[in-house]
Order: structure tokens, then sequence, then C-alpha cells
């Protein structure tokens, strides 16, 4: 049966989707509609369909979901909970980009809706896919090292892709919840998931070091277009070098005046870019966390401690960069894998390390390998298009998986503004009162 997709938010996180939908997923579905504040946004997208779709702007959402049986969700993070609430509503499944929202009050009203709806909502957390972190899953649900007693988590966001929340809507907590919320989310789903517990007590440490004002630079200009160190300082993007970021956002900015390439140095930085976390889990393992945003190289290690041993992995997703990389996005996104390297290892107590395999590509209902966050997509389009089949590592999240994920994000901004710890309860899907 093919399910009629309408989408609400045409940035460039919807591509994902909507070709998937013209490529393998085509038997799956069709696109009959598209929504957004943007008409040219809009326009990029119909062509990439290939044939005229209906339009509709935000104010018209109503009159979209008239005609979907699905709707996929890509908007600014703020506005999900409108959305996603006025599907399920109106008895349509959701697919929603990560974070499922940014605050409490928001995660209440889309827990609320998906409890009093028989639709479907699936949060697409891919890093569930990715062949190495689906390898973590599997080697603590044996039971390889034991009961896991604690996580120790660093994720480190380079001098691009971090840099590039500072230049978009990101940069203000009021749309994205800063990144303990926008990014982080990914990074507390996979140890909710891992450890297949749910958290209880967040404390929480964060601070503005390197963008914004954080320090003096002297003058900055606004924007990359015009500006005289355009095609020459690392810091500023030339978006008119990436056809895509050009039609989607360049063309684009006169309809609503959203600067894609905003200065990543200038006033009006709301988030943080060096975070630490700390957080207890029912089953009493201790989680230790922290994101940097101005890295000079991307990637992640973790290690989990359990009775019996010790698991590490580590990752690099690119060594570093060239400074015509960071000033051109096309260049980056061909080098982003630059110098990539992976490490699963296994440490049991009186045995000599073994490094672990990680295969590729596999857990699929299509198999194959490639695609985007360690080969992550391909496998969760999968599971969104075609549905989840039998998969002992449980990887399909749903809007309660989503809210745990948002809401130690959450826990962890009141706590650094407070200087307290903060209390979930209800399974982690509910902030104490306070």
């Amino acid at each position: 049966m093919s399910t009629r997709y309408a989408f609400v938010g045409l940035g460039h996180r919807a591509q994902m989707y909507v070709d998937a939908l013209l490529g393998d997923w085509r038997d799956t579905g069709t696109i009959v509609g598209l929504c957004d504040v943007n008409t040219t946004r809009m326009a990029y997208y119909t062509e990439r369909i290939g044939h005229p779709v209906p339009c509709f702007a935000p104010e018209e959402y109503g009159k979209m979901l008239e005609l979907a049986d699905a709707v996929v969700v890509c908007t600014v993070d703020a506005t999900h909970a409108r959305y996603v609430v006025a599907a399920l509503d109106a008895g349509l499944d959701v697919v929603v980009e990560k974070p499922l929202t940014v605050d409490a009050e928001s995660c209440a009203a889309i827990a609320e809706a998906a409890e009093r709806n028989p639709g479907k909502l699936v949060v697409t957390f891919n890093y569930r896919y990715s062949p190495r972190n689906s390898a973590v899953k599997k080697l603590i649900s044996e039971g390889a090292v034991g009961e896991i007693t604690s996580v120790h988590f660093e994720w480190a966001l380079d001098t691009i892709h971090g840099a590039d929340y500072f230049r978009r809507w990101h940069r203000e907590r009021a749309n994205s919840g800063g990144l303990l919320v926008h990014k982080s989310t990914h990074h507390f789903d996979l140890v909710n998931w891992w450890l297949g517990a749910a958290p209880e007590l967040v404390f929480a440490q964060t601070d503005l070091r390197f963008y914004g004002q954080a320090r003096p630079r002297g003058p900055r200009p606004e924007r990359g277009q015009g500006a005289p160190g355009l095609g020459s300082d690392p810091y500023i993007l030339d978006i008119s070098k990436d056809e895509r970021l050009k039609r989607l956002y360049l063309d684009a900015e006169h309809e609503d005046g959203y600067i894609r390439d905003q200065d990543v140095f200038a006033p009006g930085v709301t988030i943080d870019d060096t975070m630490a976390v700390l957080v207890r889990y029912a089953n009493r393992a201790m989680l230790t966390y922290s994101l940097t945003a101005h890295a000079p190289f991307e990637g992640y290690r973790v290690a989990f401690n359990g009775t019996e041993g010790r698991i590490e992995l580590e990752v690099c997703e690119r060594a570093w960069t060239p400074p015509h990389a960071a000033v051109d996005p096309s260049a980056a996104s061909k080098e982003h894998a630059t110098g990539s390297w992976e490490r699963l290892v296994l440490h049991r107590h009186w045995q000599e390390p073994e490094q672990v395999p990680i295969e590729q590509g596999g857990g699929g209902h299509g198999g194959g390998h490639g695609g985007g966050h360690g080969g992550g997509d391909r496998l969760l389009l999968d599971d969104v298009f075609r549905g989840p089949g039998e998969d002992p590592l449980a990887r399909p999240a749903g809007y309660r998986d989503g809210i745990r994920s948002v809401l130690v994000g959450v826990a962890a901004n009141r706590s650094a503004d407070t200087g307290l710890p903060v209390r979930l309860v209800d399974e982690g899907t509910r902030l104490a009162e306070t």
C-alpha cells in the first residue's frame, strides 16, 4: 500500500526523506504536499520532485493534512510540537526530525497527543542504526562486560560542523534549545538506548568560550556574503559556492529574511559551545558527558565500565580540515571523511584486549552499506518507509524515547542556569516539580 506523505519544513534536512521517496523507497509512498514559510524553497523541492505538488503556507497546514496519510516534520525545532500535535489529532502518522521538541511543556503536549490518537510517531534517531553503535548495543545486551556501572562519553564537533550551528537559527536557544537539546539529543538517546535505562538525575555546567562574543576579535562582518574575508577567512562561509545551499537559502532570503551565513562571532549567540553533564540512571549507572563545538577534528569516544570489564569505542569522522574546505561548503562535503576511522575494543577482566570487528550494513531489510551518519541513514529510512521488522536491538525510536533524550538536555540547561541538580520522573519522561 502506497502512503501519501506531506512535508512541513523544506530546509536541507528534508532532502534525505524527499530523495528517499524519489529513489530506493519510491514504491512505498508518494509526496502529496509541501508546507513552508518560503515559496522559493518549496519551488526548489517541487523541481526536484519533477512534477507539480500542492504547496501550502503554514496557516494552511490543516488543508494539507487532508491530502495525506503521514507527515514528515523538518521545521525549526521550536515549532515541531505544533505540527506534530496537529497531524496526530488529524489521525495521521508522523515522522519527525530530532530533536522531538525543545522544552518540557511541548514534550507534554506531544505525549498527550500521541496517547489520545492512533497515529504512529517516529523520531528519526539515525545514530542508533550506525553499525558501530549497533555493535556496542549488541555487546552490552549480551552481557560482554557484565552490568554497566558508568559511561564516559566525549563528543567533538570541529570548526566546520560545530561552527555552522553558530551561523544558523540554532544560535538562539529559543529556536533550538541549545546544543544540549538540538545536537546532544542524539547522544543522550544513544546512552538511554545502550543502557536500556531511564535517566533520573542531571547536573551540568556550560559556557560560551569560543563563538559569539566570547573573546575579543576586533571588527567582524555580520554575514559571509560581501564580507572582506570571504574566500580566505576559514570562519566565513561562502554559501554561494554550494548550489543547494544557495538555492535553499541565499536565493530565498528575500522572502523571510533568514540569513544562513551569519558570522559565527557576531552578537546574538545565546547557546553554549562547551558543555559538561553528569547523569544518574535508574539502574545506578552514571554518565559523564562532554560536548565541544570548536575542536580541530570531528568524532567521539565512549567507554563503558562494567562489572566484568570495559568496552571502548573511538570514532574519528574527520581528522582535520584544510582552511579552503571551511570556506567552501561543497569542498567540505567532499572531504568530510578525510582521515576517518573507527575502533571498537573489548577489555575483559584478566584477558588481553580484543578488537571487535564492526559489520557494515547489516540489520536492515534492504541490507547494503553507506549513507550518512556512519551508514545509519539507509537502515533508518528502511524502517521509516517500509516499517520495522524484528529487531533484537530495538532501534526504532518512538515518542517516549524522543522525550527522554530532549529532557536530559532540558534538565542540563536548567541545571547549568541554576547551579542545581534536576530530577526526572516517570521513567525519564517528565521533569520533577520544583
